[in-house]
């Protein structure tokens, strides 16, 4: 089991290693570029996906196809939106957004599964909210485009997480993962078309850090749901936060005001007690990457 968890904390250390990379870029290259080619890279990491008995086909061919198609258009909007708002804004701020995605898990699980919440995880909703606005402090700091894609990405999360919620039963693993990785490749393959640019060589071996770590990571967190439970490896998912501190103040020079602080404290603090009481997101983990 402690290998489990480590190898959880090595995945997520990759992922926000891989985000520092397209960070780097700074936005010199159109976010559809990036993660058209952080999604080609990520097709490296399907043989290692690959289970005994899965079908190369089965790659694109689901057995659930809208669910395929569902988890396929949020993969891109949310990767995209990812990539502008790591962009835009400094690492910790824009992962304490995007770790609102299991109190988005939650709203949608009433609204379209009809599940049953308790108040303790209606608390967390609203606890989550709060330490939304004191992060954002709206009417005191300026809001922009950053923080909007970081809400999106959380967002799209969400509804690709319910979507694997509904097909994991069905779906092989080499399928559910695919189809947060062809997705992107295909819709922003088609969009970057109009504002193609060519990457300089430095630019290159961003992208190249930006797209292996995390078919890294991906593979690191199969290997690490394989030895350990799944509900045990979920909640190394936010030692993200910490690299995106240590990240954000060596690489970018981020700074983190006291208020800030106190408003990711509130937003880690309500994500991972929902996430430890969603216990069909733990179940279905070992499947596939939360987003």
């Amino acid at each position: 089991m402690f290998k489990g968890v480590l190898l959880g904390f090595m995945a997520f250390a990759a992922y926000a290693l891989s985000d520092a990379f397209v960070k780097s870029l700074r936005g010199s290259l159109p976010a559809y570029e990036a993660v058209f080619f952080g999604a080609a890279l990520g097709l490296l990491a399907l043989p290692f996906i690959k289970a005994r008995g899965d079908r190369w086909r089965e790659v694109l061919v689901a057995r659930r196809p809208g669910l395929y198609l569902v988890r396929a258009l949020a993969g891109a909007i949310g990767g995209t939106a990812a990539v502008i708002a790591f962009t835009a804004l400094p690492m910790a701020e824009a992962f304490a957004l995007i770790f609102l995605l299991p109190i988005f898990v939650t709203i949608l699980s009433v609204a379209l599964l009809k599940e049953h919440v308790g108040w303790r995880r209606w608390s967390a909703v609203v606890a989550g909210f709060v330490g939304v606005l004191v992060v954002l402090r709206p009417g005191f700091r300026a809001l922009g485009i950053g923080h909007l894609a970081a809400a999106i990405c959380a967002l799209a999360g969400a509804i690709s997480m319910i979507a694997l919620r509904v097909a994991g039963p069905h779906e092989k693993r080499i399928t559910l993962y695919s189809a947060g990785v062809i997705g992107p490749l295909l819709l922003t393959g088609v969009l970057m078309l109009a504002e193609f640019r060519w990457p300089s060589l430095p630019q290159i071996g961003l992208l190249l850090g930006y797209g292996l770590l995390a078919a890294l990571a991906g593979v690191l967190l199969m290997l690490a749901t394989q030895k350990a439970p799944a509900n045990h490896v979920a909640p190394t998912q936010y030692s993200q936060m910490l690299w995106a501190v240590l990240l954000g103040y060596m690489l970018f020079h981020d700074k983190l005001d006291w208020p800030m602080a106190v408003g990711i404290a509130i937003i880690l603090g309500a994500g991972l007690f929902t996430l430890i009481r969603e216990e069909k997101v733990t179940r279905w983990w070992k499947r596939l990457r939360m987003v």
